[in-house]
């Protein structure tokens, strides 16, 4: 069977067919998906049920380099899943409980409904993010997905001047503690901001695309009232409806995302009724996205 892309909005993503996601790929298969990856930039996977964490970790190893596992909120009775490769994106604590309304993992994770892109805040950002669907509630719950290529592409001249030699500050302090979130001395040293570009040129498509994330939260050399203007104008013009797609899950589906051409946003749903279980994979840029950018830091 070969494999095939059906194309799930006007701009970008697409559903992917024709790959057993539950062996790893050959190179030929693989390069088709990093082809796909390219031109669409989310794709969808469906399966009938789940990947297990070995099928997981094989399928995404097949595409890059896993990141390294690294500092996170926990919940109060500590970690849910049998690798710590991959990152717990539920509403759920050890024994599948949902978590209480107090949980600190559960308010931190309340930042996911913000639009970002994975990893922004450590120097080295995230390239492919694979989420695995296990349990979905009966309502809400969906992702959303901003193409941050289109969205480049539609500004005016005179903006795309004014922002492609900007660098931004990210960090989760910046994201989360917008929401209120209250972190320790320890979190704020681990979560020190990093410096990526405002505008990145993609490794393999060459396409310029914004850099944008709720984990900005300054830009560098400019005051920071007017840094966040900028920031969240441009954000609200990349997330129009025109630039996003959003995905209804099904158990079994595997949606991957390249966080160096799009955001993300997870919406709400009843989480102190229903449990929402994904599981994610997340592979590493490898070098520094400043090194992509066209300017001196």
């Amino acid at each position: 069977m070969s494999i095939t892309f059906t194309p799930l909005h006007p701009v970008f993503a697409a559903e992917c067919s024709g790959i057993d996601l539950g062996e790893p790929l050959s190179p030929a298969a693989a390069e088709a998906v990093h082809a796909g990856m390219d031109r669409y930039a989310v794709l969808v996977f469906r399966r009938s049920r789940p990947l297990s964490t070995q099928q997981q970790l094989a399928f995404t190893q097949s595409l890059g380099e896993l990141e390294a596992p690294y500092t996170t909120i926990r919940a109060a009775d500590g970690m849910r899943l049998d690798s710590e490769r991959l990152s717990d994106i539920s509403n759920l604590g050890p024994g599948d409980k949902i978590l209480p309304r107090e949980d600190r993992k559960r308010l931190f994770n309340l930042g996911n409904q913000l639009w970002h892109s994975d990893s922004s805040y450590k120097r080295i950002p995230a390239m492919y993010s694979a989420l695995c669907a296990h349990v979905i509630p009966p309502e809400g719950g969906d992702t959303e997905f901003a193409d941050m290529r289109a969205a480049y592409d539609m500004l005016p001249a005179s903006t795309k001047r004014k922002i492609d030699p900007l660098a931004a500050e990210h960090s989760r302090i910046f994201s989360k503690g917008a929401l209120g979130f209250r972190f320790t001395e320890q979190e704020e040293r681990d979560f020190e901001p990093v410096r990526q570009p405002l505008v990145r040129v993609h490794p393999r498509s060459g396409r310029r695309s914004l850099f944008l994330s709720s984990h900005a939260g300054r830009i560098v050399g400019w005051p920071t009232p007017e840094a966040m203007l900028l920031l969240r104008d441009l954000s609200e013009h990349a997330t129009a409806r025109e630039f996003v797609y959003r995905h209804r899950w099904q158990v079994g589906d595997l949606v991957m995302w390249d966080n160096q051409a799009t955001m993300h946003r997870a919406r709400p749903f009843p989480d102190d009724v229903y449990p929402r279980d994904l599981r994610r994979t997340t592979l590493t840029c490898g070098a520094p996205a400043l090194a992509s950018a066209p300017f001196s830091a």
